[in-house]
């Protein structure tokens, strides 16, 4: 049995009772379903950035840049090459969306500021992003539970298989709005 998008949930039948589905089905499952989320986000993402005359990588950009932040800072954060943040910065002041100022910390460092143009446009993204996501179907309970899962799938990941229930703060920050979630309940 196989649902709208043709992924097959229930997997074998045993003997007419529950439906068993092999951990290795299962796992392959799960990075299929990923996959196609990610192929799902980044199209969304492009279409977003369409929509304002921006490329996805630039409404990202919008999207996560909540302070001014140093381009190293940037890169890190985006997880790209600094090289490529000189791109979305050029392409954002070239729009007048964000402007670069001398570092308050390290004068031989820029920092990305959005200018006010750039504040409304990434609040109008913000916004739409929330209404257009798969997720926005979910119920805020649904969503925060997505939400712990994510979170300790990324630690595990960053720390490595060991390491994935150490440290747990069950709190997460938001990168947009800077509110701290709770997620142990």
């Amino acid at each position: 049995m196989t649902d709208g998008n043709g992924y097959d949930w229930v997997g074998r039948h045993g003997r007419g009772t529950a439906m068993e589905v092999t951990e290795s089905e299962l796992n392959a499952r799960v990075a299929d379903a990923f996959i196609d989320m990610l192929r799902c986000l980044g199209t969304l993402g492009a279409q977003i950035g369409a929509d304002y005359g921006l490329h996805g990588s630039d409404a990202m950009a919008l999207h996560k840049l909540d302070r001014p932040v140093t381009m190293k800072e940037f890169a890190q954060q985006l997880g790209c090459d600094a090289s490529f943040v000189t791109q979305i910065a050029d392409s954002l002041e070239k729009r007048g969306l964000a402007r670069r100022e001398p570092s308050q910390r390290d004068r031989r460092s820029k920092n990305l500021v959005l200018t006010e143009a750039g504040l409304k446009l990434r609040d109008r993204i913000i916004e739409e992003t929330a209404q257009r996501m798969p997720w926005s179907t979910l119920d805020s309970d649904e969503r925060t539970c997505l939400l712990s899962m994510l979170v300790r799938m990324v630690r595990s990941a960053r720390r490595g298989p060991a390491a994935e229930n150490t440290e747990e703060t069950g709190e997460v920050r938001l990168s947009h709005t800077g509110r701290l979630l709770r997620l142990d309940g």
